[in-house]
């Protein structure tokens, strides 16, 4: 059952007090505490980052961070994908990246977007046309993968790529 949220996204001085400490305490509960990985979620990208939020009464349910070419890698990357836990398998992951991939491109009119995927959601990301790039790494313990998805006519002039 995919139910209603309500979409934002946000560059990093538009949030308000209240929206940087849900999204920090968010991202820190998933990928620190639930995930058991200590790391520096902290990273310094988040003031270049547009801030993806969908949200119900009860405050963030699903987030992500869209960073400009240039800030990570040489094109707009998708970051710190975040559905909160009591609303996984429900179809929010799929309108999340959906969101993602057309804010890059009407912002940014990029020819890829690249992501760096757990390894365990590569066929989720290649439901979204991503296509895998790399062997699988270890990346703060978890197995990683590089993934890059071709964008508006690129996409379809790509052989190996599918359009979506």
């Amino acid at each position: 059952m995919n139910q209603q949220l309500e979409w934002t996204t946000s560059e990093f001085h538009q949030l308000s007090g209240i929206e940087v400490y849900e999204m920090l305490a968010l991202r820190v509960a998933v990928f620190v505490v639930e995930q058991n990985c200590p790391y520096q979620e902290v990273d310094g990208h988040d003031e270049t980052a547009l801030h993806v939020f969908g949200k119900d009464e009860n405050g963030i349910i699903a987030y992500a961070r869209l960073l400009p070419a240039g800030e990570k890698y040489d094109c707009p990357s998708i970051g710190r994908v975040i559905i909160r836990s009591d609303h996984r398998g429900k179809g929010v992951g799929h309108n999340l990246i959906e969101k993602c991939v057309s804010l890059i491109d009407e912002n940014w009119k990029p020819e890829r977007i690249k992501l760096q995927a757990q390894a365990h959601l590569e066929s989720f990301y290649a439901t979204h046309g991503f296509k895998t790039e790399s062997e699988p790494y270890d990346e703060d313990g978890i197995p990683h993968i590089d993934m890059i998805r071709l964008t508006g006519s690129f996409q379809s002039s790509r052989k190996g790529y599918t359009t979506v």
